[in-house]
């Protein structure tokens, strides 16, 4: 039996009410979700050859769910992380789609049993602090344009703030006088204060003075030379022009992938060279997850190690502290040694 709900009325019941007012997602996230089902929607009506507007919900199928992963690997290059951002935002749908029909329950329920594609963790670029001066000693200061971009980039690497949440930035966000802080709003819409060095404190209000901004105003803190807040690209294009001229001066970072995410990895390896603690870092860049957080603390524990290593006398192995991500391990492996003691194997089904 054909539900009498049509697609369209389940699409915006989604998006109007689900995701903003019952799940209040901030509004990248809300239009990551319409991008995959603008992305899922064109791919049926290719394959199904009919218009959207023709589109039933019980066309949607799990077969062709599947059909629209493959594509987005096959065709549109996207890797496994991409396919399961995709496929989590059409879990997210067909989940509401469920709740509100009763009779789509199965068919729903069979696209939820996609399992999302197991991924490999990308290695943490970040630079080196000598690269970072590099970066911002390349920076021509004579400019308008320059002065924002060297209180941009430094601001990004004081505070380890996501991209966007640099570029939300309004001017009532900031605190420019003692003690400065600024109020950035991160992922879940969850607001975080964030203490300023004094130099990028004078960084930042030498802007807002030379932009003529109220203190308290609501304009955005970082635009374009039209007057326009800045957006990912251009914050992208910054940081490679940046790189380009750094790089004739240290060739290193002519070797190195570096993207926007660079300047909160760098900032994070930096906190822990430093000696800051992994749970202050996890509250500084606002990590949800601690994981997130011992990813740059194993990168610090192998740069000690090397570091120990090479101060080693010829030949000596230095006896190195099981890390704590691997006491687990160490763990498994000394109880199943107290068996083999014992002169017995345990089962280990």
């Amino acid at each position: 039996m054909r539900s009498k709900n049509s697609l369209s009325r389940h699409v915006h019941s989604f998006f109007q009410d689900y995701l903003t007012r019952q799940r209040n997602l901030s509004p990248n996230t809300v239009l990551s979700y319409r991008d995959t089902l603008k992305l899922f929607l064109r791919f049926a009506s290719i394959h199904l050859e009919k218009p959207v507007i023709d589109l039933s919900v019980d066309l949607l199928d799990v077969e062709l769910v599947l059909l629209f992963l493959d594509h987005l690997e096959e065709h549109r290059k996207n890797s496994a992380a991409t396919r399961n951002v995709r496929l989590a935002a059409l879990h997210s749908f067909f989940r509401h789609v469920g709740g509100r029909d009763p009779l789509l329950l199965d068919q729903c329920r069979r696209i939820l049993d996609i399992p999302l594609k197991r991924t490999t963790t990308p290695a943490v670029d970040y630079l080196e602090r000598e690269e970072l001066e590099a970066l911002l000693h390349a920076i021509d200061l004579s400019k308008f344009d320059g002065r924002r971009d060297f209180t941009l980039l430094s601001l990004a690497y004081q505070t380890g703030a996501r991209v966007q949440e640099i570029l939300n930035l309004r001017v009532c966000d900031l605190q420019l006088t003692p003690p400065a802080w600024v109020r950035l709003l991160g992922k879940g819409s969850k607001e975080r204060v964030i203490p300023l060095w004094n130099q990028t404190a004078e960084l930042l209000r030498a802007l807002l003075v030379e932009r003529n901004l109220a203190a308290k105003g609501t304009s955005s803190v970082f635009t374009n030379l039209q007057g326009k807040p800045l957006t990912r690209w251009g914050f992208r294009y910054i940081l490679q022009k940046h790189v380009r001229a750094a790089a004739a001066i240290l060739p290193t970072l002519a070797d190195k992938h570096v993207h926007p995410h660079i300047l909160r990895h760098t900032t994070a390896v930096h906190m822990l060279q430093a000696g800051v603690d992994p749970n202050s870092i996890r509250d500084c860049l606002g990590h949800a997850n601690s994981e997130t957080t011992w990813r740059y603390a194993r990168i610090t524990m192998q740069m000690k190690r090397k570091a120990i290593e090479a101060l080693a006398p010829q030949g000596e192995t230095v006896q190195q502290p099981v890390p704590i991500w691997r006491e687990d391990e160490a763990l498994l492996s000394y109880l199943e040694s107290l068996g083999r003691r014992n002169g017995y194997v345990a089962n280990s089904q």
